[in-house]
């Protein structure tokens, strides 16, 4: 080095590289941070001193303030949603991905007047280290705080009428439309569709998908039946429609559970699956493979939804800005269409 030229101090990336750690658990292992294992402080520890790192003082003061922990909250009205197979997944993911940086998962519901007032408090007391917001409706003004919190947030699904800096997201349009072509393709010229809450942006989505595909082929969209998502409700819809239409000759469902309500509704009424009516759902859980007769559906990643949501969440708290990701879908054909 050139006599008078100041020699480079060494980064925290380079301490948390030669560690073999994240630069999220280097941070907690110098601040003496909670949930750090002995052996993975005693590998900053050594990184320290052998690249004679020193900390900034501004950065110790920031660091000293993490809690460890990310919170995934759901604005939902039923604690059992936890238990659905679709955020099950999701919570294995994220569990997943949050281990790896050393992060421990906070599970909130923003079910009550009293549940949202703490997910409010969360999100302005920086009482995590981040947050993962799922499921969010309409004017729903968790979407409106989160642009205020103290703490990085990270969108599972995008809201109605918002973009969010940071999101994962699922091709839900161009899923449903994937189904509702293979309905067509079949055969099928009646085909409606059973609508997840319209106040939700992936229900939007796939019923557009829905009726983009009716409209390329030709075909007149069904007017949108809501569901909620839930197998009860797709039986009930189901009954509708055959009602108000009993010419119809396929059904695209825009949630595994609905169509297997759909299925259950149609055994009832007499009608054989396909031959008189196809169906087809949306997410490939194992509901669909245990549905009467296996149900045809739209593959999402759902145990990566959670992972790549957890994973941008990760990179917020070590001070990177990751780009928004949308996960692509695939059909996966099975007996009822």
């Amino acid at each position: 080095m050139a006599e008078g030229v100041p020699r480079r101090q060494p980064t925290l990336d380079e301490v948390a590289e030669l560690a073999g750690v994240s630069r999220s658990v280097a941070s907690r292992a110098l601040n003496n941070a909670p949930h750090v294992s002995r052996a993975k402080r005693e590998a900053v520890e050594r990184a320290v001193r052998r690249l004679g790192y020193v900390p900034n003082p501004t950065a110790r003061a920031l660091a000293t303030r993490q809690t460890g922990a990310a919170a995934l909250v759901v604005s939902g009205e039923d604690p059992s949603i936890f238990a659905d197979p679709f955020f099950a997944q999701v919570i294995v993911g994220a569990s997943a991905a949050l281990e790896e940086a050393d992060l421990y998962l906070m599970l909130c519901l923003a079910a009550t007047d009293r549940g949202r007032k703490r997910v409010e408090e969360l999100l302005r007391s920086k009482g995590a280290d981040g947050v993962m917001l799922m499921a969010l409706r309409e004017d729903d003004h968790l979407a409106r705080m989160a642009e205020d919190a103290a703490m990085p947030v990270v969108f599972g699904g995008r809201p109605v009428g918002a973009a969010p800096r940071w999101f994962v997201d699922v091709d839900n349009l161009g899923g449903a439309r994937e189904a509702t072509e293979y309905l067509i393709s079949r055969g099928r010229t009646r085909v409606a569709t059973i609508c997840g809450r319209l106040d939700t942006e992936v229900a939007r989505a796939r019923y557009r998908g829905y009726r983009d595909a009716m409209l390329a082929a030709g075909l007149d969209p069904f007017p949108p039946k809501e569901g909620d998502f839930t197998e009860r409700s797709g039986a009930a819809v189901m009954a509708t429609l055959l009602a108000e239409h009993p010419g119809l000759d396929g059904v695209f469902a825009a949630n595994d559970n609905m169509g297997a309500g759909a299925l259950r509704t149609l055994r009832g009424a007499g009608r054989r699956v396909p031959a008189d009516v196809a169906v087809v759902g949306f997410d490939d859980l194992t509901v669909a493979e245990a549905a009467d007769p296996p149900l045809t559906t739209v593959h999402q990643p759902v145990q990566a939804f959670g992972r790549e949501m957890a994973r941008m969440l990760a990179a917020l708290v070590n001070g990177d800005d990751p780009t928004p990701l949308i996960l692509p879908t695939r059909l996966v054909v099975r007996s009822s269409a």
